[in-house]
């Protein structure tokens, strides 16, 4: 049986550990998108949103405020990429265990021509939970094959 003591013990350690690594795992959320650059004005840089292929015409980036609607047969190129690093924030602030693991980020690069004839680009990060059916979603709606940053990257695009 637990004495009162260790379950307090218990109980600070675990609620300083999830107030501390919850700022530090402020990543996407699984599901969601981030938007991290390119040509687009009307979207502000970090801005987070859903990316939906559910139309049979456009890909849609909703981000509340402002949205992109790129038609599937204005899209001229889809690249995918990963990022791969430490978690050094938690490794310092928990346990230097996490040093052990690693944290992907999931890049997916739109080149596509808009209403003006313009080329344009947008840079999302993926949510890890959307990575392979929006990657294969592209390549079905837009006939175009993806180009793959690396070999890692095709293996975690499952395509």
């Amino acid at each position: 049986m637990m004495t009162r003591r260790a379950i307090i013990r218990l109980l600070a350690f675990s609620t300083s550990t999830n107030a501390v690594s919850s700022p530090l795992r402020a990543g996407v959320p699984a599901r969601k998108a981030t938007y991290r650059g390119g040509t687009i004005t009307q979207l502000e840089i970090s801005q987070r949103g859903e990316l939906s292929l559910a139309s049979a015409d456009h890909l849609v980036f909703d981000a509340g405020s402002a949205d992109l609607e790129v038609a599937y047969t204005s899209i001229r190129g889809i690249e995918y990429g990963q990022k791969a690093g430490r978690r050094l924030g938690l490794a310092v602030v928990v346990s230097p265990v996490f040093l052990l693991s690693k944290k992907r980020k999931h890049f997916l690069t739109v080149h596509f021509v808009d209403t003006h004839g313009d080329s344009q680009a947008a840079v999302f990060e993926l949510g890890k939970k959307i990575v392979r059916t929006t990657l294969a979603a592209l390549e079905a709606r837009t006939g175009l094959r993806i180009e793959y940053e690396d070999e890692e990257a095709r293996k975690a695009g499952g395509l």
